[in-house]
């Protein structure tokens, strides 16, 4: 009997390894499912960097329209000098195109910029020497705040007419891009020189003064 059990033994077929596999825990198999579900397909991620990069592109060529558009639209003026009214911190009003026949120096400026208060006593000294030769002076304020810009004008003894630009009304026309900036109309209403940045010497203003006197 015992020979007959071990040989029953022998012949039964291997169907089992000698060592199983570890099985999962429910919580463990859970986890990795999840893990499964949560990882976004590769390409879903492909799509929506696409999406982002051609917004970006999209992005950047409005801006560089825009830029282009602002430089292309708001050149500095030149040719005709654009008519404008403004009123003097000492309440007078002045329409440029009354001054026909005369030279102009229109002087845009600020009581915060440094490179103004540079040139500042070689236009009022030029102003003073020009007032009755046909040429006058006008400083716009630019973006500043009345009690400074007085303060600047007393410090500076300008007299020449000076006055706030409200809303920027004549900088606009002129496409001005900062102060100071000057331009000299010639008694024709047209202009001939435009200064970006201060005038440096008395020696300079009085060359561009020469181009604008009255004949």
């Amino acid at each position: 009997m015992a020979e007959l059990t071990d040989q029953m033994a022998s012949d039964l077929p291997q169907a089992l390894p000698s060592e199983l596999p570890p099985v999962l825990s429910s919580e463990t198999a859970g986890e990795t499912a999840a893990a499964t579900a949560a990882k976004p397909p590769a390409r879903a991620v492909r799509l929506w960097q696409i999406v982002f990069v051609a917004i970006l592109v999209v992005f950047a060529g409005i801006l560089a329209f825009r830029l282009w558009d602002t430089d292309t639209t708001q050149q500095r003026a030149s040719g005709p000098a654009p008519n404008f009214t403004f009123t003097t911190f000492d309440g007078q009003t002045i329409n440029t195109a009354d001054l026909k026949g005369k030279g102009v120096v229109v002087n845009f400026w600020a009581s915060w910029c440094d490179p103004c208060r540079d040139e500042a006593a070689y236009l009022q000294e030029a102003a003073e020497r020009e007032k009755d030769k046909g040429i006058v002076f006008l400083g716009l304020d630019y973006l500043d705040q009345e009690p400074q810009a007085k303060a600047y004008l007393a410090q500076y003894g300008i007299t020449y007419p000076s006055g706030p630009d409200i809303q920027s009304q004549a900088a606009r026309q002129y496409g001005i891009k900062g102060v100071p900036e000057s331009y000299f109309v010639s008694p024709q209403g047209e202009i001939v020189q435009a200064v970006i940045g201060p005038i440096t010497s008395a020696a300079q203003l009085e060359g561009f003064l020469n181009k604008i006197r009255p004949q």
